[in-house]
C-alpha cells in the first residue's frame, strides 16, 4: 500500500511558519511552552518568540508528513484548538520576514501564504510601517521623502536610504523591502528574563553607592543581552533590606532595548521612585523581562549624534570584553560585582 505523495522538492518553496497564538489564554503561564511543544511534534526547528509567537522551519517535515507547508499550518491550528482551546494565526513563506508579514496582513485565526513568486506583489503596496523593524519615527522619516510604501522603498537607490537612515540600517531595510531575509530559523527557546544581583558587604545607606551598583548590574545585563541577540521590554528592580524584607517594582521600557544607558536610566528611575533615604539596603537585583529577539523588535529612529557615538563605543567595549574578559571594560562610577 503506497503512502502519500511526497511534497514537491526545490529550494524556492514555502517552508517557514510564523505562528501567533491568539487570545488571552495564549500568554497564561505555561501555555506558551505547551504550544511550542505542539510545534516541536511537527518539526524540531522551532524558535520561540515570547510571549505568544514562534517560528518553525518545516522543510524536514514536508516529506515526512506528505503535505505542503500550508497543510502543516492548518494542522497546527487544528491541534492548538483541539488540545488547548487556542486559535492561531499562521503566516507561511520562504523566509521568516515574509512569514511574519503574511500573518500580520489580515484578520486573526487564518493561514496566509506568500509564495516566492508572489512576494514582490505582496510587498509592493504594503505601508512601510508594516516592515519588521520600522518604528513610527523611522516610518515618518521615510514618508517625508515620499517612501511611504514597501514598493517605493524597494525601488529607491540604496545610497538614498543610507543617507536617510545610516549605512547599516539603510542597507538592511532595502533588503527587507525586496523580501530578502537571510536569517535562518534558529532552534532555540530564549529565556523570558535574565537577572543579575549585587550584595553589599554591609548594610548600605548611601544612595550613590546603590546607584553605582545599579550601573554595574545594568551594564552586565546589557552585555549579556547584546551577546545573545536579545532585547528587553521591561525591567524589574528588587531591593533587599537588612530586616530580610524586600520591595519589587517593574517598569515597561519605552522600546525594547539592550542598550546599557537606557537600562541604567530605567533602573535609576525605579530606585529613585522608592524614596530610600534611610533604608538599610542589603542587596539589589535587576531583571530584564519579556525578552525577544533583537532583529524582530521595532526601534525608534534617533538623529542624536551622541547616542550613535555611545552605541559605537558600546560595541567596541563588547568586543574588548569578548576578547579579554568581562572585567576588561567597566563604566565609570560602577561598583565591582560581588558574589551573591
Amino acid at each position: 500500500m503506497s503512502g502519500p505523495a511526497p511534497a514537491p522538492a526545490g529550494p524556492r518553496r514555502s517552508h517557514v511558519l510564523y505562528v501567533h497564538f491568539d487570545g488571552t489564554g495564549a500568554t497564561a503561564p505555561g501555555r506558551h511552552d505547551a504550544l511550542l511543544a505542539l510545534l516541536t511534534d511537527i518539526t524540531p526547528v522551532v524558535q520561540a518568540l515570547p510571549p505568544d509567537a514562534a517560528l518553525a522551519d518545516v522543510r524536514g517535515a514536508l516529506r515526512y508528513f506528505g503535505r505542503d507547508a500550508v497543510d502543516l499550518a492548518r494542522l497546527v491550528r487544528l491541534r492548538a484548538l483541539a488540545l488547548y482551546g487556542t486559535d492561531c494565526t499562521v503566516g507561511v513563506a520562504a523566509n521568516p520576514l515574509l512569514a511574519r508579514m503574511a500573518a500580520q496582513a489580515g484578520e486573526p485565526g487564518r493561514v496566509r501564504e506568500v509564495r516566492p513568486e508572489d512576494a514582490a506583489g505582496f510587498l509592493d503596496r504594503r505601508p512601510v510601517a508594516a516592515l519588521p523593524g520600522v518604528g513610527p519615527a523611522t516610518a515618518r522619516a521615510l514618508c517625508a521623502y515620499g517612501l511611504d510604501s514597501v514598493g517605493r522603498l524597494a525601488a529607491a537607490p540604496p545610497a538614498t536610504l543610507q543617507r536617510i537612515l545610516g549605512a547599516a540600517a539603510g542597507r538592511r531595510l532595502h533588503e527587507r523591502a525586496r523580501g530578502i531575509d537571510p536569517a535562518p530559523v534558529t532552534r532555540t527557546a530564549p529565556p523570558r528574563s535574565a537577572g543579575a544581583e549585587h550584595r553589599f558587604e554591609r548594610d548600605e545607606l548611601d544612595a550613590d553607592r546603590r546607584r553605582g551598583a545599579l550601573l554595574t548590574l545594568a551594564d552586565e545585563l546589557g552585555f549579556r543581552l547584546r551577546a545573545e541577540g536579545q532585547v528587553a521590554r521591561a525591567l524589574t528592580l528588587t531591593v533587599r533590606y537588612a530586616d530580610r524584607t524586600a520591595t519589587t517594582r517593574t517598569r515597561s521600557l519605552p522600546e525594547p532595548t539592550a542598550h546599557t544607558p537606557k537600562l541604567t536610566a530605567a533602573a535609576y528611575a525605579l530606585h529613585d521612585a522608592l524614596g530610600l533615604q534611610r533604608a538599610r539596603v542589603r542587596g539589589l537585583a535587576l531583571r530584564a523581562e519579556e525578552l525577544t529577539a533583537a532583529e524582530l523588535a521595532s526601534h525608534q529612529l534617533s538623529f542624536d549624534v551622541r547616542e550613535e557615538k555611545a552605541r559605537r563605543a558600546e560595541a567596541a567595549a563588547d568586543r574588548a570584553r569578548r576578547r579579554f574578559g568581562a572585567a576588561a571594560v567597566r563604566p565609570a562610577g560602577s561598583e565591582p560585582p560581588k558574589a551573591a
